[in-house]
């Protein structure tokens, strides 16, 4: 039996999609994007998305929307993937990582409340495997901490006080408190990339909470500035009979969504409720045929959390990297193919050379040594679950 880690869910109604999208003669940004963005906004139970290329451009583009850079702090966890923190350095702040809680994928709230100075202009929080952050607790935190903050800009002295940017790659449709993942922080940035529960091959969105004195048309252009080149027209508005002229406002970036693309994701989004209902069934069934072993796994649904089960993610209690590394070519040597969510950020090359030590992160380490990453997408059958366990018992 071949159990690949996490194929795509696409069937004959994407495609037919993207030949009609094809056929249309319409394939950059245009018609259907449009209407991808409204029906994003529409689910998250927001006025206004905005769609881009990635989730990595969204919280780049919302850095640069903010005015965030040079001589400026922004904290995000050490144990997520590199871009919620890459994203910083390309706008020229500075990254500062908080360790995670013991026994714990999330922020040390306490760590991040001790992190916040004077230079700190937003906080990146991760949903890691569709299960929210506490943003109850953050907000709290934000607003201790409210005496320190200093605004360089006028969209800044609308919050007056540090923004939250939630880096939600993994949790389009996740609830917290019946508030949908998209309106609960500042700014949320999706990802649609083709291992996401909602795919559009490669793609994000961008959701926001209403700002006072600011109107969502604003910020909607804005992101349409930083996406295009800092074009003041896109493509479609161009093609309209005579509408060629355009302007170049800011020197803007390229990272806009295409109607290819959205294609894709309208069809996935019309099938998205039933696809989080299979990946909460499969969680159910992991955690009951689990129950019994020396596993820990996430609690991905309670009175206050409904994820969007992106993730399985264990920890192999009392082992160590070694083990899990062996046991990962075991279940290879099957047919099974598993991961690791994550090595955390300062365990990599390019955080060492910016002064970042594992040592100083003792529980995110703790967290990845035993880490286990089994197979979750909507197209996994019972069986092959029952078959996973199985060598999972065999070998763990």
């Amino acid at each position: 039996m071949i159990i690949p880690f996490s194929p795509p869910d696409i069937n004959n109604k994407e495609i037919e999609n993207v030949i009609d999208t094809l056929k249309s003669g319409w394939i950059t940004t245009g018609p259907k994007t449009k209407e991808f963005e409204k029906k994003i906004a529409k689910y998250c139970h927001t006025d206004v998305a905005v769609c881009l290329n990635s989730a990595t451009a969204c919280m780049e583009s919302t850095l640069r929307l903010l005015g965030i850079g040079e001589g400026d702090e922004v904290i995000t966890s050490a144990y997520t993937y590199t871009a919620s923190a890459s994203v910083i350095h390309h706008v020229g702040a500075k990254i500062v990582l908080v360790d995670t809680a013991p026994n714990s994928y999330e922020m040390d709230y306490e760590k991040l409340e001790n992190a916040i100075t004077e230079k700190t202009k937003a906080i990146i929080p991760v949903d890691l495997a569709g299960i929210m952050c506490d943003y109850q607790k953050i907000y709290e935190i934000i607003e201790n901490k409210r005496n320190l903050y200093s605004a360089n800009n006028e969209l800044q002295e609308t919050f007056n006080r540090v923004v939250v940017i939630a880096d939600a790659a993994h949790s389009f449709g996740a609830k917290q408190n019946e508030l949908m993942s998209g309106e609960v922080a500042d700014f949320t940035c999706f990802s649609f990339h083709a291992v996401k529960n909602l795919t559009t091959a490669e793609g994000g969105a961008v959701t926001w909470k209403q700002i006072n004195g600011i109107s969502d048309d604003y910020l909607y252009n804005q992101f349409m500035l930083l996406s295009l080149h800092g074009q003041s027209k896109d493509a479609l508005a161009k093609n309209k009979l005579g509408s060629w002229e355009y302007d170049i406002e800011i020197l803007g970036y390229k990272c806009n969504m295409t109607d290819i693309q959205a294609a894709i994701g309208l069809t996935q989004l019309k099938r998205y409720p039933s696809l989080l209902i299979k990946r909460q069934k499969i969680i159910n069934y992991y955690n009951q045929a689990l129950a019994g072993l020396n596993i820990h796994h996430l609690n991905h649904y309670d009175e206050k959390n409904t994820s969007s089960g992106h993730l399985y993610m264990i920890n192999l209690i009392n082992r160590d990297i070694d083990n899990r590394n062996g046991l990962i070519i075991k279940l290879a040597e099957h047919g099974i193919a598993t991961n690791v969510h994550y090595k955390p950020l300062p365990m990599l090359t390019a955080y060492k050379k910016l002064g970042f030590s594992i040592e100083n992160f003792p529980n995110s380490y703790n967290m990845y040594k035993n880490e286990l990453t089994l197979p979750l997408y909507t197209l996994l059958e019972f069986e092959n679950i029952d078959y996973i366990i199985d060598n999972l018992k065999k070998f763990q």
